[in-house]
């Protein structure tokens, strides 16, 4: 939230639900998503924590299904690299500031050919909703042609030392 409020002093960024101004309701997530769709070109697709390869259906649906380019925050960049189609998305640590990302949004705003340039994957592929317990199931299965991994403490695995960041960058 901290980053949003300072990148919002050089662009305007407009904040949706309990943290923001603006109203949309998953009750209504169709309407916000059109309002997504004809209203913005970027969507701030920040994750509520900062952990190794933690990255939702805020950068995958809400920012990759529709004709807006997500900015993110989350995961480490080499996750985003090894997931999303390449020139897909902007991670907002490659700049060195709130004002420096409001700078080049700016000139993305203001460029079609460098905006589109973020859209050259679409059409390349499909990304399918394939919903969690049915990939649970799928690996459980593929658990034959695979060396198994496990785990003593899921914790350790999941949010232990160097998995999570904070508030701090990765790099």
């Amino acid at each position: 939230m901290g980053y949003a409020k300072e990148l919002g002093k050089y662009i305007q960024v407009d904040i949706y639900g309990r943290c923001g101004t603006k109203i949309c309701t998953r009750r209504n997530e169709n309407k916000c998503f059109e309002i997504l769709k004809k209203e913005y070109k970027f969507h701030l697709a920040f994750e509520n924590s900062n952990c190794r390869d933690y990255i939702t259906e805020k950068f995958f649906i809400n920012g990759l299904k529709y004709n807006v380019i997500p900015i993110v925050m989350g995961a480490h960049p080499d996750d985003y690299r090894e997931v999303a189609p390449e020139n897909s998305y902007i991670h907002y640590e490659d700049f060195k500031s709130p004002k420096e990302l409001a700078d080049y949004l700016h000139k993305l705003d203001k460029n079609d050919t460098l905006y589109n340039e973020y859209f050259k994957w679409k059409g390349t592929g499909e990304f399918i909703d394939t919903k969690f317990w049915c990939r649970v199931c799928a690996m459980l299965h593929a658990a034959d042609y695979y060396k198994p991994t496990w785990y003593e403490n899921i914790w350790e695995w999941w949010g232990g030392k160097g998995q999570c960041i904070g508030k701090d960058r990765w790099t």
